[in-house]
């Protein structure tokens, strides 16, 4: 009884409410980017002034579990060789082989380890999602603050389409990125937003 209560609980908070689950439901549902698409932007800084740059999305595995959200599962993999940043120099800086070795290590990959939602079971308010990610052939476990939303006016029952935002940080040390210290900070901010929509 307990644990179906904490599951209600769960439930009802990953959404604005009326959020329910219907039996239509019950069981993990696999998830597609949509067409807005996914997004990987990273922040840095770079002698002292901040810049950005971007990784697209490659490929995606994505299953959320409306009967039990701690069980959901997200599967990233974003192109190393793609990877930009607003200064032309510094983005083959990025990919040479004291940085991310893109030539060696074309793909970053990040698989979650564990949910823990956020207070009463919400996932749509301060939920931390953990995961393994590799760069540049290095694994290191690594959190985001994650929401996950509706879209705006739609129906508390459809989970057709949903918007992930996921916020986190590395250091580039731990993944042993050694090349410009002098120049760039060791912390990256990493954000990941994603328009998802469920498979068909």
């Amino acid at each position: 009884m307990q644990r179906r209560t904490f599951l209600k609980t769960a439930i009802a908070g990953l959404f604005p409410a009326p959020f329910i689950a219907t039996r239509a439901w019950a069981a993990p549902k696999p998830y597609v980017i949509g067409p807005k698409g996914a997004k990987i932007t990273y922040s840095f800084l770079l002698s002292g002034t901040e810049h950005r740059g971007t990784v697209p999305v490659n490929a995606s595995q994505i299953s959320i579990d409306p009967d039990n959200l701690a069980a959901s599962r997200v599967e990233v993999s974003a192109n190393v060789r793609r990877a930009k940043t607003g200064l032309i120099f510094a983005t083959e800086a990025l990919k040479s082989a004291s940085m991310l070795h893109a030539k060696a290590h074309p793909n970053a990959r990040f698989v979650t380890t564990s949910v823990r939602l956020g207070p009463q079971g919400s996932i749509s308010k301060g939920a931390v999602i953990t995961g393994d990610l590799t760069l540049r052939g290095v694994t290191h476990s690594i959190r985001f603050d994650t929401s996950v939303f509706r879209p705006e006016g739609s129906a508390a029952h459809d989970l057709s389409a949903l918007t992930i935002r996921m916020r986190g940080s590395l250091s580039r040390k731990t993944f042993g990125i050694n090349g410009y210290q002098d120049l760039v900070a060791d912390t990256v901010r990493m954000d990941i937003d994603a328009e998802i929509r469920a498979a068909s």
